[in-house]
């Protein structure tokens, strides 16, 4: 097993299941959709907390997010509370930021006590082994795009925005999210030859063995063998598809959210 990807170790407790989620998008397209959303993804969260031996949730949770010294973005207060609930029961909760919510630098930690990765981790539970991590910048090609995220990460560019009032900056950014971000109803699974993130998950199984690569990202529940060496899921969205992956200590299923 490669050492180069932090790695966690879950105790699976009877009864108790391990869950992931991701691109939520929550200030997205507007206030009152936003809302909608946010509360149906609570409702969620509640309906879960019960079996919840852990909790990830896997970037993109904001359509934006930044962490002025004494500023964040308005909005979402209902769902880090939903988050502060789990954490305060002693149930850990694992978020990973993602192309759209790069910029969190401390506050859901002491805020909140959750644990923040900014690249993929190696997860093991119940004789189970998961490589998790957004998506954004990995697999073959969108030099393009890899080449923004190396700018939006440079410290440099980092401290030049966050002189920016926050009025000016945040509006600038929701401008250019809702920009970059696609319509999901539109999501198709384009073959595999074409699909980064399962081009990705083709070859970096042959460096690391894991039972499941999970991503976010790509807004397209997947779940499909890889040559007969690993399953690769990518876990959809709260967009259009309300879909997570439950882990019951055997098998890690793909669900829908109902209410």
């Amino acid at each position: 097993m490669s050492s180069t990807y932090p790695s966690i170790e879950i105790p699976l407790s009877p009864g108790k299941h391990i869950y992931f989620a991701s691109d939520f998008h929550l200030g997205a397209p507007d206030p009152f959709s936003s809302r909608q959303r946010e509360n149906l993804l609570i409702q969620w969260m509640e309906s879960i907390r019960q079996t919840t031996q852990a909790l990830f949730l896997v970037g993109d949770l904001f359509d934006f997010w930044f962490e002025y010294k004494h500023v964040i973005p308005k909005g979402a207060v209902r769902f880090l509370a939903a988050i502060a609930a789990f954490t305060d029961a002693g149930i850990p909760v694992y978020v990973f930021t993602g192309n759209h919510d790069i910029w969190m630098f401390g506050y859901l930690e002491k805020e909140l006590g959750v644990q923040v990765f900014r690249h993929p981790v190696i997860v093991r539970s119940a004789g189970k082994t998961f490589f998790v991590g957004h998506g954004d910048g990995l697999g073959p090609d969108d030099t393009k795009f890899k080449l923004m995220k190396k700018v939006f990460t440079f410290p440099l560019f980092q401290w030049m925005f966050k002189w920016l009032h926050p009025d000016i900056g945040i509006t600038i950014a929701q401008k250019w999210s809702a920009h970059s971000r696609t319509d999901p109803a539109t999501e198709r699974f384009m073959g595999k030859d074409r699909e980064r993130l399962y081009q990705y998950t083709l070859r970096k199984s042959q460096m690391i063995t894991a039972d499941y690569f999970v991503f976010g990202h790509r807004h397209l529940p997947v779940s499909m063998d890889v040559e007969g060496r690993t399953t690769y899921i990518n876990l959809g969205d709260w967009l259009y598809n309300y879909t997570y992956l439950q882990f019951d200590g055997d098998k890690a299923v793909l669900q829908k959210f109902v209410k």
